[in-house]
């Protein structure tokens, strides 16, 4: 007998793993979790502080307000769970790498990934450099702490697992799947509120409807993101961006 492959798994480290799984527990990602294709572990990480008090933070070295979360405490917390580093060991942050969808699809095609969640003014940074945490942002502000962030990180993921979304070209054909804006959608009823919907659509032409997509997909980034549009790939017979034709949308 085969045996069954091991779910994609999702650990957590928190002072608040009573918010897990929060939203992850509904919709697609809560009916996946439920049915076993991956799991979920928020873990406390005053669990690990050694005195009478669980204390798991101290002042700044150097001065300054706030706290910080102590590296022992932390590192402790971290060993409890993966002492080998076999999992990706992420550290939700507004000073890490922007998390793109092209690193959400390769945490989804991995075990899983250990997640520490920061409070406070931030984590001693001995215990970033000793457990190579990998600092992720999911953005360019700045959050209570780190749970939500994680949260938003296991959904992307969580997506992309094999049996989770209905269709298997779900995941594919969306925002950032290739580098641009997903194109608009449409549905009934066919004219709302004096605008149709775009005729290419309805013509059953399944090669205009698909340049369609692309020209729109197209329009959006260059417009929205031109970050995304600037990076590119360039037609290589002429050294240009590749065009497609244009068919707008009506007002």
């Amino acid at each position: 007998m085969t045996a069954s492959p091991t779910p994609w798994r999702a650990t957590v480290l928190t002072l608040f793993p009573e918010m897990f799984p929060g939203p992850l527990g509904i919709s697609l990602a809560g009916r996946a979790l439920a049915s076993g294709l991956w799991s979920l572990e928020a873990r406390d990480i005053r669990a690990s502080a050694t005195d009478k008090h669980r204390s798991v933070d101290d002042t700044p070295a150097g001065g300054g307000p706030g706290m910080v979360l102590r590296a022992d405490v932390l590192a402790a917390a971290i060993d409890a769970v993966d002492a080998a580093a076999e999992r990706p060991r992420l550290m939700m942050s507004p000073r890490g790498r922007p998390l793109t969808q092209a690193r959400v699809a390769e945490l989804a095609a991995g075990p899983g990934p250990l997640i520490v969640c920061g409070r406070f003014e931030g984590i001693d940074q001995r215990v970033i450099d000793g457990r190579q945490l990998e600092e992720v942002s999911i953005g360019d502000y700045v959050l209570s702490g780190g749970e939500i962030a994680a949260m938003t990180l296991i959904d992307a993921c969580v997506r992309l697992l094999p049996g989770v979304m209905g269709k298997l070209e779900s995941g594919s054909d969306e925002s950032f799947s290739d580098g641009l804006l997903e194109y608009p959608q449409y549905t009934r009823p066919q004219v709302f509120e004096g605008r149709p919907i775009p005729d290419v659509l309805l013509s059953g032409d399944h090669a205009k409807v698909a340049a369609w997509r692309l020209a729109e997909s197209e329009a959006l980034t260059e417009k929205r993101r031109p970050d995304l549009w600037a990076a590119r790939p360039k037609a290589p017979e002429s050294g240009r961006k590749r065009k497609s034709p244009k068919f707008t949308t009506p007002e």
